[in-house]
């Protein structure tokens, strides 16, 4: 059984930091494309960043751009989301998510559970 375990969300003020953990269980990270989503409410999901392993490209919505980086730890099978200078914008729940197959053209089986981030004004 595949498990994405998320933590690291919570209540910050604007300009602060936050950083969302993936953790993985019955599933290699390091073989896997990653990303992270989220969803406001009365929003449609949005993608925020993602990565693959096989590839150097890493995307990220131009709204997060220079304040978000997607990172790795193989040895824990934890993929992270560092998110900085967070704004009441980025308020929402966040999903990490894996597409095992590490494709130009993703598709995320796997999907963590949801860990919401709330950004004050």
């Amino acid at each position: 059984q595949v498990l994405l375990v998320e933590s690291g969300g919570g209540l910050v003020q604007a300009g602060g930091s936050l950083r969302l953990s993936c953790a993985a269980s019955g599933l290699t990270l390091s073989s896997c494309g990653m990303a992270w989503f989220r969803q406001a409410p009365g929003k449609a999901r949005e993608l925020v960043a993602a990565d693959r392993w096989s590839a150097p490209d890493i995307y990220y919505a131009d709204s997060v751009r220079g304040r978000f980086a997607i990172s790795r730890d193989n040895a824990k099978n934890t993929v992270y989301l560092q998110m900085s200078s967070l704004a009441p914008e980025d308020t929402a729940v966040y999903y990490c998510a894996a597409d095992p197959s590490d494709s130009a053209t993703p598709s995320y089986d796997y999907w963590g559970q949801g860990n919401q981030v709330t950004v004050s004004s």
